[in-house]
């Protein structure tokens, strides 16, 4: 009888374990199913990043194997842009509109890449953000004057790009501009 006891006390001792030991792979198993899933999204979610970047240099190489035919640069009087501002002049729209028609009457498949610039008087990220904004604002005018938005290109280079020199107001209105550097 008490073998018979010990027998049973050892057999119930191990399906006990038995279980535990099924319950602790189950865990575990749940876990890293858990962790698989929120590593699928991650993968799916940087794989939508590169699917964007990688369009983003298709348009960049579109452009870049384009031959250059000219360029237009904004930063006649009365085309310049106000210190820290973005907002086209209505001379500065009356230029770009005269742009577009030419492009439109040349009827030629040509690229734009609009360059924005600024002067040294802000932080660079600040000039880094104005100069996209300044870019942005001629692609949005020459766009609502029926150039096709998939033919430009908008890219700021702050104020790492100067054509006169910061220290003097004049310098400072001259490196105000947006430059468009017309591919074919």
């Amino acid at each position: 009888m008490r073998n018979s006891l010990v027998l049973i006390s050892a057999l119930a001792a191990l399906a006990l374990s038995g279980c535990a030991t099924k319950t602790f792979v189950e865990e575990r198993v749940s876990g890293l199913e858990a962790r698989l899933d929120e590593h699928d999204a991650r993968i799916a979610e940087l794989s939508q990043t590169s699917r964007e970047a990688l369009a983003r240099a298709e348009d960049a190489g579109v452009l870049a194997r384009g031959k250059f035919l000219y360029t237009v640069v904004l930063t006649e009087e009365g085309v310049r842009f106000e210190s820290e501002e973005a907002k086209l002049s209505p001379d500065a729209a009356d230029r770009l509109n005269r742009l577009a028609s030419e492009l439109r009457a040349e009827n030629r498949n040509v690229y734009l890449e609009i360059q924005g610039h600024t002067d040294a008087t802000g932080s660079p990220e600040y000039n880094q953000w104005l100069g996209q904004q300044r870019a942005d604002a001629v692609r949005r005018q020459l766009h609502r004057q029926g150039v096709a938005l998939e033919r430009m290109a908008t890219i700021s280079y702050g104020e790492d790009a100067p054509t006169a020199d910061n220290s003097t107001p004049e310098g400072r209105a001259q490196n105000r501009r947006v430059e468009i550097v017309v591919l074919e």
